[in-house]
Protein backbone atom coordinates (compact mmCIF):
# COMPACT_ATOMS: atom_id res chain seq x y z
CA UNK A 1 0.00 0.00 0.00
CA UNK A 2 2.08 3.00 -1.38
CA UNK A 3 2.42 6.37 0.96
CA UNK A 4 3.59 8.80 -1.07
CA UNK A 5 4.26 12.40 1.04
CA UNK A 6 5.66 15.80 -0.78
CA UNK A 7 5.94 19.16 0.25
CA UNK A 8 4.05 22.23 -0.26
CA UNK A 9 5.47 25.21 -1.80
CA UNK A 10 3.77 27.74 -3.30
CA UNK A 11 4.45 27.84 -6.92
CA UNK A 12 6.72 24.69 -7.36
CA UNK A 13 3.49 22.72 -9.18
CA UNK A 14 3.65 19.82 -6.15
CA UNK A 15 -0.30 19.93 -6.38
CA UNK A 16 -0.45 18.75 -10.33
CA UNK A 17 2.61 16.30 -9.18
CA UNK A 18 0.34 15.00 -6.62
CA UNK A 19 -2.86 15.09 -8.45
CA UNK A 20 -1.39 13.38 -11.42
CA UNK A 21 0.28 10.76 -9.35
CA UNK A 22 -3.02 10.02 -7.21
CA UNK A 23 -4.32 9.06 -10.90
CA UNK A 24 -1.81 7.63 -12.33
CA UNK A 25 -0.96 4.86 -9.11
CA UNK A 26 -4.68 4.69 -8.28
CA UNK A 27 -4.24 6.57 -5.17
CA UNK A 28 -6.39 8.96 -3.05
CA UNK A 29 -5.11 12.34 -2.32
CA UNK A 30 -5.58 14.14 0.37
CA UNK A 31 -4.91 17.19 1.60
CA UNK A 32 -8.12 19.95 2.29
CA UNK A 33 -9.37 17.28 4.10
CA UNK A 34 -6.85 17.20 6.73
CA UNK A 35 -7.89 21.00 7.55
CA UNK A 36 -11.57 20.38 7.25
CA UNK A 37 -10.98 17.69 10.40
CA UNK A 38 -8.34 20.04 12.49
CA UNK A 39 -10.97 23.21 11.96
CA UNK A 40 -13.55 20.98 13.49
CA UNK A 41 -11.60 19.20 16.22
CA UNK A 42 -10.12 22.70 17.11
CA UNK A 43 -13.63 24.44 16.48
CA UNK A 44 -12.40 27.19 14.22
CA UNK A 45 -12.70 28.04 10.90
CA UNK A 46 -10.59 26.28 8.10
CA UNK A 47 -10.07 29.81 6.79
CA UNK A 48 -8.00 30.58 10.32
CA UNK A 49 -6.05 27.55 9.68
CA UNK A 50 -5.12 28.48 6.61
CA UNK A 51 -3.96 31.69 7.49
CA UNK A 52 -1.88 30.01 10.49
CA UNK A 53 -0.37 27.67 8.20
CA UNK A 54 0.29 30.40 5.29
CA UNK A 55 1.43 33.30 7.28
CA UNK A 56 -1.22 35.40 7.26
CA UNK A 57 -3.19 35.58 10.60
CA UNK A 58 -2.98 38.44 12.74
CA UNK A 59 -1.00 38.81 15.85
CA UNK A 60 -4.22 38.17 18.09
CA UNK A 61 -4.77 35.00 15.87
CA UNK A 62 -1.41 33.93 16.53
CA UNK A 63 -1.68 34.72 19.99
CA UNK A 64 -5.29 32.73 21.00
CA UNK A 65 -4.90 30.16 18.98
CA UNK A 66 -3.74 27.05 20.47
CA UNK A 67 -0.45 25.42 18.34
CA UNK A 68 -0.31 22.57 19.92
CA UNK A 69 -3.22 21.15 19.17
CA UNK A 70 -3.04 22.44 15.99
CA UNK A 71 0.19 19.93 15.72
CA UNK A 72 -1.43 17.35 17.26
CA UNK A 73 -4.75 16.82 15.73
CA UNK A 74 -2.75 17.12 12.36
CA UNK A 75 0.01 14.23 13.23
CA UNK A 76 -3.14 12.09 14.51
CA UNK A 77 -5.01 13.19 11.20
CA UNK A 78 -1.55 12.67 8.61
CA UNK A 79 -0.60 8.96 10.59
CA UNK A 80 -4.38 7.88 10.13
CA UNK A 81 -4.13 8.27 6.82
CA UNK A 82 -0.99 7.17 6.32
CA UNK A 83 -1.45 4.00 8.24
CA UNK A 84 -4.71 3.63 5.94
CA UNK A 85 -2.17 3.46 2.76
CA UNK A 86 -2.78 3.83 -1.22
CA UNK A 87 -2.33 8.03 -0.65
CA UNK A 88 -0.49 10.91 -1.40
CA UNK A 89 -0.08 13.53 1.47
CA UNK A 90 0.79 17.13 0.08
CA UNK A 91 2.03 19.39 2.73
CA UNK A 92 1.43 19.60 6.47
CA UNK A 93 4.86 18.34 7.82
CA UNK A 94 4.03 14.74 5.88
CA UNK A 95 7.53 14.33 4.69
CA UNK A 96 8.83 15.10 7.94
CA UNK A 97 6.19 12.89 10.40
CA UNK A 98 6.20 10.29 8.02
CA UNK A 99 10.18 9.83 7.70
CA UNK A 100 11.30 7.30 10.08
CA UNK A 101 8.39 5.00 7.76
CA UNK A 102 11.11 3.08 5.71
CA UNK A 103 8.01 2.60 3.24
CA UNK A 104 7.21 5.71 2.61
CA UNK A 105 8.77 7.98 -0.09
CA UNK A 106 9.90 11.52 1.33
CA UNK A 107 9.76 14.03 -1.96
CA UNK A 108 10.47 17.94 -2.26
CA UNK A 109 8.85 19.62 -5.51
CA UNK A 110 10.70 22.35 -5.69
CA UNK A 111 10.87 25.69 -8.22
CA UNK A 112 13.43 29.01 -8.80
CA UNK A 113 11.39 32.09 -7.08
CA UNK A 114 11.48 33.77 -10.52
CA UNK A 115 9.61 30.56 -11.96
CA UNK A 116 7.31 30.61 -8.48
CA UNK A 117 6.56 34.29 -8.94
CA UNK A 118 5.65 34.14 -12.69
CA UNK A 119 3.43 31.23 -11.78
CA UNK A 120 1.51 33.38 -8.84
CA UNK A 121 1.28 36.03 -11.34
CA UNK A 122 -0.80 34.07 -14.07
CA UNK A 123 -2.88 32.26 -11.37
CA UNK A 124 -3.94 35.60 -9.61
CA UNK A 125 -4.01 37.55 -13.06
CA UNK A 126 -1.77 40.48 -11.93
CA UNK A 127 1.13 42.15 -13.58
CA UNK A 128 2.21 43.37 -9.68
CA UNK A 129 5.64 41.26 -9.17
CA UNK A 130 6.39 42.80 -6.08
CA UNK A 131 3.06 41.70 -4.37
CA UNK A 132 3.24 37.90 -6.02
CA UNK A 133 6.95 37.99 -4.43
CA UNK A 134 5.89 38.99 -1.00
CA UNK A 135 3.52 36.49 -1.13
CA UNK A 136 5.31 33.76 -1.68
CA UNK A 137 8.34 34.57 0.95
CA UNK A 138 5.52 35.06 3.07
CA UNK A 139 4.52 31.60 2.57
CA UNK A 140 8.30 30.55 2.61
CA UNK A 141 8.80 32.50 6.14
CA UNK A 142 5.66 30.62 7.77
CA UNK A 143 6.65 26.95 6.53
CA UNK A 144 10.01 27.39 7.68
CA UNK A 145 9.28 28.36 11.18
CA UNK A 146 6.49 26.07 11.63
CA UNK A 147 9.16 22.80 10.66
CA UNK A 148 11.85 24.35 12.86
CA UNK A 149 9.75 25.05 15.71
CA UNK A 150 7.61 21.65 15.51
CA UNK A 151 10.21 18.90 14.17
CA UNK A 152 13.53 20.92 14.87
CA UNK A 153 15.07 21.10 11.21
CA UNK A 154 15.55 23.27 8.61
CA UNK A 155 13.12 23.15 5.40
CA UNK A 156 14.34 22.35 2.47
CA UNK A 157 17.29 20.71 4.02
CA UNK A 158 17.96 18.02 0.88
CA UNK A 159 18.74 15.90 3.53
CA UNK A 160 14.91 14.95 5.02
CA UNK A 161 14.01 13.60 1.60
CA UNK A 162 14.43 10.51 -0.69
CA UNK A 163 14.25 12.46 -3.53
CA UNK A 164 14.17 16.47 -4.86
CA UNK A 165 12.74 17.60 -7.88
CA UNK A 166 13.26 20.87 -9.14
CA UNK A 167 10.25 21.75 -11.85
CA UNK A 168 12.82 24.56 -13.42
CA UNK A 169 14.15 21.75 -15.71
CA UNK A 170 11.04 18.41 -15.26
CA UNK A 171 7.83 18.53 -16.67
CA UNK A 172 5.20 17.40 -14.34
CA UNK A 173 4.96 14.01 -16.30
CA UNK A 174 8.78 13.63 -15.20
CA UNK A 175 8.20 14.40 -11.66
CA UNK A 176 5.59 11.53 -11.80
CA UNK A 177 7.55 8.87 -13.57
CA UNK A 178 10.63 9.48 -11.16
CA UNK A 179 8.38 9.06 -8.06
CA UNK A 180 6.83 5.98 -9.32
CA UNK A 181 9.90 4.40 -10.38
CA UNK A 182 11.21 5.41 -7.01
CA UNK A 183 8.40 3.97 -4.60
CA UNK A 184 8.69 0.75 -7.00
CA UNK A 185 11.96 0.03 -5.28
CA UNK A 186 12.41 -2.69 -3.14
CA UNK A 187 14.11 0.03 -0.43
CA UNK A 188 10.39 1.22 -0.09
CA UNK A 189 8.17 -1.97 -0.34
CA UNK A 190 6.00 -2.51 2.48
CA UNK A 191 7.21 -4.81 5.35
CA UNK A 192 5.63 -6.33 8.04
CA UNK A 193 7.91 -4.65 10.42
CA UNK A 194 7.63 -0.80 8.77
CA UNK A 195 3.94 -1.74 8.88
CA UNK A 196 3.95 -2.17 12.49
CA UNK A 197 5.92 1.24 12.95
CA UNK A 198 3.48 3.13 11.20
CA UNK A 199 0.46 1.66 12.87
CA UNK A 200 2.58 1.96 16.66
CA UNK A 201 3.16 5.94 15.72
CA UNK A 202 -0.87 6.12 14.56
CA UNK A 203 -2.06 4.55 18.08
CA UNK A 204 0.20 7.01 19.40
CA UNK A 205 -0.78 10.09 17.62
CA UNK A 206 -4.68 8.65 18.47
CA UNK A 207 -3.72 8.69 22.29
CA UNK A 208 -1.84 12.02 22.45
CA UNK A 209 -5.26 13.81 20.75
CA UNK A 210 -7.92 11.80 23.37
CA UNK A 211 -5.40 13.01 25.99
CA UNK A 212 -5.71 16.98 24.98
CA UNK A 213 -9.32 16.32 24.05
CA UNK A 214 -10.22 15.34 27.41
CA UNK A 215 -10.91 18.68 30.01
CA UNK A 216 -9.32 16.69 32.62
CA UNK A 217 -5.79 15.32 30.96
CA UNK A 218 -5.79 18.81 28.37
CA UNK A 219 -2.92 20.26 29.69
CA UNK A 220 -0.73 17.27 31.00
CA UNK A 221 2.69 16.86 28.71
CA UNK A 222 3.49 13.06 28.81
CA UNK A 223 5.71 10.82 26.32
CA UNK A 224 3.23 8.33 24.77
CA UNK A 225 5.06 4.99 22.86
CA UNK A 226 3.01 2.50 21.24
CA UNK A 227 3.89 -1.00 20.38
CA UNK A 228 1.25 -3.48 18.94
CA UNK A 229 -1.36 -1.79 21.20
CA UNK A 230 0.47 -1.65 24.40
CA UNK A 231 1.11 2.34 25.23
CA UNK A 232 3.51 3.27 27.74
CA UNK A 233 3.33 7.04 29.65
CA UNK A 234 6.40 8.40 30.80
CA UNK A 235 6.73 11.91 32.52
CA UNK A 236 6.24 13.28 35.62
CA UNK A 237 2.26 14.34 36.56
CA UNK A 238 0.66 16.45 39.84
CA UNK A 239 -0.72 14.18 41.46
CA UNK A 240 -2.40 10.70 41.80
CA UNK A 241 -5.45 11.58 40.28
CA UNK A 242 -3.66 12.91 37.44
CA UNK A 243 -1.96 9.90 37.32
CA UNK A 244 -4.80 7.93 37.16
CA UNK A 245 -6.49 9.71 34.50
CA UNK A 246 -4.04 9.96 32.26
CA UNK A 247 -4.29 6.37 32.25
CA UNK A 248 -7.65 5.86 31.90
CA UNK A 249 -8.28 8.51 28.89
CA UNK A 250 -5.43 6.44 27.16
CA UNK A 251 -7.13 2.91 28.06
CA UNK A 252 -10.47 4.26 26.55
CA UNK A 253 -8.88 4.89 22.84
CA UNK A 254 -9.27 2.59 20.21
CA UNK A 255 -7.16 0.21 19.40
CA UNK A 256 -5.33 0.38 23.42
CA UNK A 257 -5.19 -3.25 24.84
CA UNK A 258 -2.73 -2.50 27.80
CA UNK A 259 -1.06 0.19 29.71
CA UNK A 260 1.95 0.68 30.62
CA UNK A 261 1.49 3.45 33.51
CA UNK A 262 5.32 4.82 34.43
CA UNK A 263 4.28 8.10 34.93
CA UNK A 264 5.61 9.75 38.23
CA UNK A 265 4.38 12.05 41.03
CA UNK A 266 5.55 15.35 41.22
CA UNK A 267 7.38 15.98 44.52
CA UNK A 268 6.10 17.72 47.01
CA UNK A 269 8.89 20.06 47.70
CA UNK A 270 8.72 20.74 43.84
CA UNK A 271 4.82 21.38 43.80
CA UNK A 272 5.23 23.99 46.38
CA UNK A 273 8.49 25.72 44.62
CA UNK A 274 6.12 25.95 41.88
CA UNK A 275 3.01 27.57 43.73
CA UNK A 276 5.23 29.94 44.84
CA UNK A 277 6.55 30.75 41.47
CA UNK A 278 2.61 32.02 40.03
Amino acid sequence: MPVIALTQEMGSLAKDVSVQLAEEMGLESMRHEVIERVADRMQVSTSLIGRLRGGKAGFVERLTTDRRSLALYTAEELFALADRGNVVLRGWGATCLLRPVPHVVCVRITRSLKKRIDWLMTHLETDDAEFAEAEIRRSDEAHAARMHAQFGVSWGDPVLYDLVLNTDRLTVDSCVAQIRALAARPEFAETARSRALLANMALAARVKAALKDAAATADIRVTVEADHGRVSLRGIVLDADERAQTEAVTAAVEGVGAVDNQLRLMATTRRFASAKQT
